[in-house]
């Protein structure tokens, strides 16, 4: 039987009159990839920050690897890797002087080569963050939330803006972290994004959760309603065509 890592449990959030997470439940199992999707507004980012006790809960629970996320949010935080935007860095900074000051903050003893290496970024050791391209500074934060080891990392719709190679290797690198044990939560705008690396999805809409299942399963759920597409399914995308004629190598 799996175990949960993640318990979350009537939890709630509001700004002043508006509540944007209204009392919802679900549990991420360990070493699954969990998905978050909704549209804008959803609640989801909020839903992170509660977890990663970056926002104040209002009201319900959370439990990560064993914590009480509100008594012990310091606890928590150490054991989490969060994925941070670009301008969290020094632009100034190498990427190894970087993952050195991060390490220090954990007290954490970490092969920076190694930690690039990878994330595909092994060969940038060297260089400045403002130096890097989209996919790159992606990776980079990934390869900074993973310093300190963390028993669950979270990733806040980590391939938006990318083109379709570098979104492809952020795919496999975040298959190569499930490989490791780690568990990821992740938020996306992309469904085939979802299908393609989340155990299970959780699909969020004003503050609710409307459906949690694997994604194989809702589409079997959505088909038993009758539901029929207007336009035949191919078997390939004009994503595959361009990845076909272009390769998969990244452009950078």
């Amino acid at each position: 039987m799996k175990q949960a890592i993640v318990g979350v449990s009537a939890l709630r959030k509001k700004y002043g009159s508006q509540e944007v997470v209204k009392g919802i439940s679900f549990t991420v199992n360990e070493g699954e990839v969990f998905g978050i999707l909704g549209p804008n507004g959803a609640g989801k980012t909020t839903t992170l920050e509660m977890i990663e006790a970056l926002r104040p809960i209002d009201d319900g629970q959370v439990t990560l690897d064993g914590l009480d996320v509100r008594r012990e949010p310091q606890r928590v935080k150490e054991r989490i890797g969060i994925q941070l935007q670009s301008s969290s860095f020094f632009d100034k900074m190498t990427l190894t002087e970087h993952i050195g000051m991060f390490a220090s903050m954990y007290g954490a003893t970490v092969d920076p080569q190694q930690l690039l290496q990878e994330v595909e970024l092994a060969d940038k050791a060297g260089s400045y963050v403002e130096k890097l391209s989209g996919g790159q500074k992606q990776r980079f934060s990934i390869a900074v939330a993973l310093v300190n080891q963390p028993r669950v990392l979270f990733l806040d719709e980590p391939t938006t803006g990318l083109d379709p190679q570098a979104r492809r290797h952020l795919w496999d690198l975040i298959k190569q972290i499930k490989k490791k044990g780690i568990t990821v939560i992740l938020t996306t705008h992309y469904m085939e994004e979802a299908e393609l690396l989340c155990d299970r999805v959780a699909i969020m809409d004003n503050g609710e959760i409307i459906a949690l299942d694997t994604p194989s399963q809702l589409v079997k759920d959505l088909l038993g309603k009758g539901f029929k597409k207007d336009v035949v399914v191919q078997q390939a995308t004009l994503e595959d065509v361009f990845i076909d004629l272009t390769g998969k190598e990244l452009r950078e």
